[in-house]
């Protein structure tokens, strides 16, 4: 339990404090006035005021803020070191530096990740990597690492092979031998039919990951290929959804919450790429063009320098509020969601489990 809370402090500090640390950064480099930078949230459990800047740090730590001065259009003296008193590219820089603090967290963890521990490759063995919650496999009480034996009594000697029976099943009972700490057991379970186009036949499971050592810079393009490969995979699960007017399986604060406490008790190594995987998902959403998000300042920013029209409060104020309404129903859906997934993968553990006494 201690483990669990300590990772995900660590994981939702690190992310969003270096986050915030960007629009500092940019901030003080462009003569913007900061009054306030804080690691965390609520009551100030330590502060020091240096210059312009109250350095704070508080007792929520899940995070930070900066505050610049005149950051709100309404608050706007004219004194030159405001927010809103600099050119729009200025303040265009400043809302890009957050998601690229994001983004650069996210290369140097996966880059060392992959110097350190080396080039992640799946394994021909019938080992088991990750679980899919609500699954049948997950259901039936199966866990990473166990190794696979038998399917419906025929035995496996390859992740291939095991496949191969498990995805010409298709929503139909198999039985799976497995072996755990020197011990088999079977246990029984109905294939789904995977939500792909090939119509296969799927319990949730996915192989075990092996690692070979790699060379410096290639790690290093490595590092950057992560980036860029679970931007390009967010993208096109997006664009997928949107054009098959499909549900996104978004995971809101208990999900996220649940998945690294599962990496915290896997290993480092799962922990660290898994918050990278975060940063880069943070860096990504606060670059949509949603109103209150950093991308959504950088459009209003933008057309402000194409049209030369300075904003104005009154669009200010209606274009806050068309954000809070959309962050706040994204925040609801997600959280739905993650409670529905705890609801479903229960409910089919205790289906499973009767139905095995039943026998």
């Amino acid at each position: 339990m201690i483990i669990s809370i300590l990772a995900v402090l660590f994981t939702f500090g690190l992310v969003i404090f270096l986050h915030e640390f960007g629009h500092f950064i940019v901030c003080r480099l462009s003569g913007i006035k900061v009054e306030a930078f804080s690691f965390g949230f609520g009551p100030e459990l330590w502060g020091r005021t240096s210059g312009p800047t109250r350095y704070s740090l508080r007792a929520i730590p899940l995070g930070g803020y900066v505050k610049p001065a005149g950051e709100s259009i309404d608050e706007v003296s004219g004194a030159p070191d405001e927010y809103f008193a600099k050119p729009w590219y200025v303040r265009l820089g400043v809302v890009a530096a957050g998601p690229t603090m994001n983004y650069l967290l996210a290369f140097l963890l996966f880059s060392g990740v992959i110097l350190l521990v080396g080039e992640p490759a799946v394994s021909d063995k019938p080992v088991l990597g990750d679980i899919s919650q609500g699954y049948p496999a997950e259901v039936a009480g199966l866990k990473s690492g166990d190794t696979i034996v038998k399917i419906n009594g025929a035995p496996v000697d390859s992740w291939a092979a095991m496949a191969g029976k498990i995805y010409g099943s298709v929503e139909k009972e198999i039985s799976v031998t497995y072996a755990r700490a020197g011990a088999e057991a079977t246990v029984k379970m109905t294939t789904r039919k995977a939500p792909d186009a090939s119509g296969r036949g799927v319990i949730g499971i996915s192989p075990a990951v092996i690692y070979k050592s790699v060379p410096f810079f290639k790690g290093i393009a490595m590092g950057a290929h992560q980036c860029w490969y679970w931007t390009a995979f967010t993208v096109k699960t997006l664009a997928s959804n949107i054009s098959k007017r499909e549900k996104p399986d978004l995971a809101g604060p208990i999900g996220i919450v649940n998945i690294v406490s599962k990496a915290a008790h896997t290993g480092l190594t799962d922990l660290v790429f898994l918050i990278g995987l975060i940063s880069v998902a943070v860096g990504f959403f606060n670059l949509l063009p949603i109103p209150l998000l950093d991308g959504g300042h950088a459009v209003l920013y933008i057309f402000e320098g194409i049209s030369r029209r300075k904003l104005t409060p009154d669009i200010m104020k209606y274009v806050n509020a068309v954000g809070i309404a959309f962050i706040l129903s994204i925040f609801i859906f997600a959280t739905y969601s993650d409670i529905m997934r705890i609801v479903t993968s229960r409910s089919a553990k205790k289906a499973a489990a009767a139905q095995q006494q039943e026998k």
